[in-house]
């Protein structure tokens, strides 16, 4: 996308076609205080950047881009979905091809222990298009827990169960052994599986995402990406 010469961008689609983040976090990133335009810093929504406009975040300028990448990565075990970690905690980010000069976010998360499939990109209207609720984008899971489980975790997964004041509901469960789960999840909160495990008083040893819509985590090796094919793309974006 280019500036408009008499309208502008608006900061936080200029920031997302940046690569910065997507235009929900860079929301976030404004409201912080860590956007400056000309070097002045800007906490407000409505700002607008025109060409010739200089804008940074934490001081580093960044530049509208043209090129937009789309990578399927196979994230290991105790990899963080982050840009940074006070922690120092390995970042998933750091395992993309290192020829990739623009900056890459995820679309979703993994959490820190599980592993699998997930989508890093730099275009934010492709990450707000796949990311909201309303595009019903199907994600599966391969889950071995400690020990076997019991039908009722299938049953109550799939009818809807509340922890802690929140509704689990899984759209489909499939048993592939005596300890071992396919599921299947369209909205998927924070850490869903793990809780609903955890209230059956199951450990999961391997959670692992292993579909998102038409992309299939199939033979990737772990720490390895590649590029979504065009048909991918357009599956996910509901065309």
């Amino acid at each position: 996308m280019s500036l408009n010469e008499a309208e502008g961008l608006r900061l936080q689609v200029y920031l997302a076609h940046a690569g910065a983040a997507s235009r929900r976090s860079s929301e976030k990133l404004i409201a912080a205080g860590r956007v400056a335009v000309n070097g002045k810093t800007v906490t407000a929504m409505g700002e607008k950047v025109l060409p010739g406009d200089t804008v940074t975040l934490d001081g580093k300028p960044l530049e509208a881009e043209g090129r937009f990448h789309y990578l399927a990565l196979h994230k290991p075990p105790e990899y963080l979905c982050s840009a940074f970690d006070p922690q120092g905690r390995p970042l998933a980010r750091e395992l993309l091809p290192q020829d990739i000069r623009e900056r890459l976010y995820s679309v979703g998360r993994l959490d820190f222990r599980s592993a699998g499939l997930i989508i890093f990109t730099n275009d934010g209207d492709f990450t707000a298009k796949v990311s909201h609720p309303s595009a019903g984008i199907e994600k599966e899971y391969y889950v071995e827990a400690s020990g076997s489980i019991p039908d009722q975790v299938i049953e109550e997964f799939q009818r809807g169960l509340m922890v802690e004041d929140v509704l689990y509901r899984a759209l489909k469960v499939e048993r592939t052994g005596r300890k071992a789960l396919r599921v299947v999840l369209v909205e998927g909160k924070n850490r869903e599986i793990r809780r609903v495990f955890s209230h059956f008083h199951l450990h999961p040893l391997v959670l692992k995402r292993i579909r998102i819509g038409d992309v299939l985590l199939g033979d990737l090796p772990e720490g390895q990406s590649r590029p979504l094919t065009e048909p991918e793309k357009r599956a996910l974006l509901g065309g």
